[in-house]
């Protein structure tokens, strides 16, 4: 059990007890809280239920923090309670405890920092799902980004998850893209041949076309156009969902389902979603179209969902398709949608569509992650297709690489604006946060390497001897991580794992660099003893900082 659930339960029954004795009124069931205070000297975790309850109470928060840090039981793990205004209850953890969680951190090895909040509910992440008409531009890594640590977060928050990619492949941006490609293949055969209008332009359709007019020969330049789209379709989707798929992949992304759009409209999931909305009352059927009335639920418009005169569904129509699917038919307890900033519009309609259909709108969140600039130093940069510059994901990664793509995207809220500064990532220096992060765990298997080699077996280590303020210091931040992983999964935040994994390197840091009063590995065999006691601890730092660096998707080096 975390420290902050020992301490919730030690001051509910503190409440409890004084309640019980008649000290203080019947709360109602109020569920305490725990915090750590913004100032160290004032413990290590506080709690401000006695504040929450003064209105409630008719009492002085002091009086009520009093009487119930008054009745809170002891235990192990806490060495002092005390009050502080203007109604705080803080704790102390005890030394010993302290060093005894080394053991507990050590036991659990990769296990560590996994909380069961989620107790298995089923839980869908969807994020990228670019139409498949072209190479990723880096504007849509923060999102793959973002998305995968999003899915891994949850996974270790003991979530039931599945990542999946949204394949429109139905859409007139894939016909058109499909045309554009055969336009470019009757090209390449030598034949004339207009593009269609809005074709797709650059190097993309170009070399596709040629390498398809490689494989397959002039076969297509005597088949209707209209043929020659249908057997041309599987071919390009087939193409360039490998390449996005091994973009993805250099990316450290990867999913567990890609769904194509089209199953909607084959299987007839479409038909049976606009059957539930017209049931519902929800449609309506003028100018030649059918619309989901969304004004029934207070939006200001109603929209499209099946074209006037044969034109089929609309994206939205086939998005309503997608969400029935999702939440009606595979049943997931909660779905969560990365998008890009430009999709804002869409949001409030997605949520009338569930409510439309008899799901409970809270059972799908949408998660919109702002535009990226980037820069190299102090000079802005702007993408174009003039060699040198980037312009795909591929080339991004390629340049600075997978980790500190990933660690930087991860590190701001998606809501916020960010900049990208090029230089800095790839610098290998400590102002680098990403090189500062991983360089901890390079140290860390340094130390241990080291040990090895010397012989050293530190198995049998008494933690007891841990006693120094630095090195219980250490111990307290690691303790922080599964509180960590709790905040980060129940508000759908992942940028806190990298702001801790910061915080825990730099804890380590400071323990590595006193070595005049925590030497790990000592030539005196005197000190023997302490330096096997040491060595857990680093153990169980490397335990916690590799945790954040899986959990951030990035490798963990042993040497850099």
């Amino acid at each position: 059990m975390r420290i902050t659930d020992q301490l919730v339960e030690l001051v509910a029954n503190g409440l409890a007890s004084a309640e019980s004795a008649g000290q203080l009124p019947a709360a109602g069931g109020i569920s305490p809280t725990i915090e750590r205070p913004q100032n160290p000297g004032h413990g290590d975790y506080s709690s401000s239920v006695a504040l929450r309850l003064a209105r409630t109470l008719r009492m002085p928060p002091m009086a009520i923090a009093d009487r119930i840090a008054a009745r809170i039981p002891s235990h192990e793990a806490i060495a002092s309670v005390s009050t502080a205004p203007p109604g705080f209850i803080n704790f102390v953890l005890s030394n010993r405890w302290l060093a005894q969680q080394v053991e507990e951190i050590r036991e659990m090895a990769d296990r560590y920092g996994d909380v069961a909040v989620g107790a298995g509910r089923k839980v869908q992440v969807e994020f990228v799902s670019v139409n498949p008409t072209g190479d990723l531009h880096v504007g849509h890594a923060r999102g793959a980004v973002i998305g995968s640590g999003l899915a891994t977060l949850l996974s270790a928050a003991g979530y039931d998850v599945q990542r999946e990619y949204y394949v429109n492949d139905g859409g007139n941006q894939m016909r058109t893209f499909i045309d554009t490609v055969f336009a470019r293949y009757l090209q390449a055969a030598g034949k004339d041949a207009q593009l269609p209008e809005g074709a797709y332009q650059g190097e993309g359709p170009v070399s596709l076309a040629a390498e398809i007019l490689e494989e397959l020969g002039e076969r297509l330049t005597a088949v209707a156009p209209d043929v020659a789209a249908q057997q041309l379709s599987p071919v390009v989707l087939k193409k360039v969902l490998a390449s996005i798929k091994a973009d993805l992949e250099a990316l450290g992304v990867t999913y567990d389902n890609w769904f194509s759009e089209m199953s909607l409209l084959k299987d007839g999931t479409f038909e049976q979603a606009l059957a539930l909305l017209e049931q519902r009352g929800f449609l309506a059927d003028r100018e030649g179209a059918r619309w989901f009335t969304s004004t029934k639920l207070g939006e200001d418009k109603d929209n499209v969902v099946v074209r006037s005169g044969g034109g089929g569904p609309t994206y939205f129509g086939t998005d309503i398709a997608y969400h029935y699917d999702k939440l009606m038919r595979r049943k997931f307890d909660r779905v969560i949608n990365v998008w890009g900033a430009d999709h804002h519009g869409h949001v409030a309609r997605m949520k009338a569509v569930v409510e439309a259909l008899g799901a409970d709108p809270g059972r799908l969140t949408i998660i919109l992650n702002q535009i990226v600039s980037f820069k190299q130093g102090n000079l802005a940069v702007r993408f174009s297709k003039r060699k040198g510059q980037i312009i795909t994901v591929r080339e991004l990664v390629e340049t600075v690489g997978a980790d500190a793509c990933r660690y930087i995207f991860l590190s701001r809220s998606p809501d916020s604006q960010m900049e990208f500064d090029l230089e800095l990532a790839t610098r290998q220096s400590l102002d680098n946060p990403v090189y500062y992060v991983q360089y901890a765990h390079a140290r860390i298997a340094s130390v241990l390497r080291m040990a090895r080699e010397r012989g050293v077996d530190w198995s049998d280590g008494d933690t007891a001897l841990l006693k120094h303020p630095i090195e219980l210091g250490l111990v307290r931040q690691i303790l922080v991580l599964p509180d960590v992983v709790r905040l980060a999964a129940d508000r759908l935040e992942p940028h806190h794992i990298p702001k801790f994994a910061e915080e825990l390197a730099r804890a380590f840091t400071h323990f590595y660099d006193a070595r005049d009063e925590c030497r790990i590995l000592s030539s005196d065999p005197a000190d023997l003893s302490i330096s096997k006691a040491r060595l857990k601890l680093v153990n169980a730092a490397q335990i916690a900082l590799a945790k954040c660096l899986t959990l951030m998707g990035m490798s963990k080096p042993e040497k850099m």
